[in-house]
């Protein structure tokens, strides 16, 4: 209970509050999910690693799962529309939950770790940096690994891969954009938990 209570200060809880409305914001407009082919290049992970650095596990869990529930309501066409999404909610909507979802919950939780871990073995700016660019890079990894792992008997996710292996397939599909999210998100990530640091929002003790 005590943990709980120094977690829930004023300002930690309008952070949270900041930073879930910026990936609602996001989820409205074509800066959350733009659509390229199949795929949706997306800026949510950034409010993530945010929340991750300056909340710790609590935070970047619950902002990765909101991430995670606007993924699936895209993949339901609900505020958005995804291709891919469509072809593995028919297919089974429960994987598909988890894939958009749990994952999403799962890289909150690794970037707040990540941060914890850096920080201590070299210092916060580069711990920012390092977690805004691992925010992006497990999104990647978790959901495009979860997608062959669970759909790979879909027609859609056959008929992409064709005879490739799985890995080659995973780089060559997500190609530059994918890229562009994690140098995005290192540049972005790296700057705003700097700026949290000198402004004395960060959470105190990092669990």
């Amino acid at each position: 209970m005590e943990t709980t209570k120094k977690w829930m200060k004023p300002r930690e809880l309008a952070l949270l509050g900041l930073l879930t409305a910026l990936l609602l914001v996001l989820y409205f407009t074509p800066l959350g999910y733009l659509n390229i082919g199949p795929l949706a290049m997306t800026m949510n992970m950034i409010p993530v690693a945010i929340g991750a650095i300056a909340l710790g596990v609590p935070g970047g869990a619950i902002l990765g799962g909101v991430f995670g529930v606007t993924s699936v309501l895209q993949a339901m066409g609900v505020g958005g529309t995804s291709l891919m999404g469509a072809a593995t909610f028919a297919f089974s909507p429960f994987l598909t939950i988890v894939q958009r979802f749990g994952t999403r919950v799962l890289v909150g939780v690794c970037a707040a770790l990540i941060y914890k871990l850096f920080k201590k073995i070299t210092n916060h700016t580069v711990a920012c940096f390092v977690t805004g660019f691992s925010a992006a890079f497990l999104n990647t990894v978790f959901f495009m690994g979860t997608l062959v792992l669970m759909f790979s008997k879909t027609d859609f996710v056959r008929d992409a891969m064709g005879a490739q292996n799985p890995v080659l397939w995973i780089c060559t599909y997500v190609g530059v954009q994918a890229l562009f999210e994690m140098a995005l998100s290192t540049l972005i990530t790296g700057a705003v938990g700097v700026a949290l640091e000198k402004a004395h929002l960060l959470k105190e003790h990092q669990p």
